[in-house]
């Protein structure tokens, strides 16, 4: 049986009573990577997930009330708002990186269109997005 130190345990602890920190303040509070933080997250989710679907199955209720689909959407839909895969990608969450950069918010929304192009909807549709964003910004700038 494998035993978990006591920082990890502490990490877990808080992940699990606050879900929604940023990923970098975490990291820095544990003085962990934020990889560490994301990875942690995910087995703690996908643990509570295989505990809801193990409380389930021990119910007596049918199995055809609530498949186990719909419960495993109901933990995607969590995640969807506030870690959505399709910014996590690369080892760091989009915002995390938008916000150590202080890029504001045009130059934040073209990086964000691009981190998720190849992950989420029309990835031309994206790309013009950021370059809406990328030539709104230049604008500004040449006005200054």
């Amino acid at each position: 049986m494998r035993t978990i130190s006591k920082k990890s345990q502490k990490l877990n602890n808080y992940l699990l009573e606050n879900p929604t920190a940023k990923a970098s303040a975490v990291a820095k509070l544990f003085k962990v990577s934020m990889q560490t933080v994301y990875q942690r997250r995910t087995k703690l989710k996908s643990a509570a997930s295989k505990s809801k679907q193990d409380k389930w199955a021990k119910s007596n209720r049918p199995s055809t009330l609530v498949p186990s689909a719909v419960m495993s959407m109901a933990v995607y839909a969590d995640d969807m708002v506030n870690h959505p895969p399709h910014y996590k990608t690369g080892g760091i969450e989009t915002i995390d990186f938008i916000e150590a950069k202080n890029l504001g918010y045009n130059l934040g929304n073209v990086v964000k269109y691009i981190s998720r192009a190849d992950y989420k909807g029309d990835r031309l549709e994206n790309l013009k997005k950021a370059q809406w964003y990328m030539n709104r910004e230049v604008e500004l700038a040449s006005k200054k």
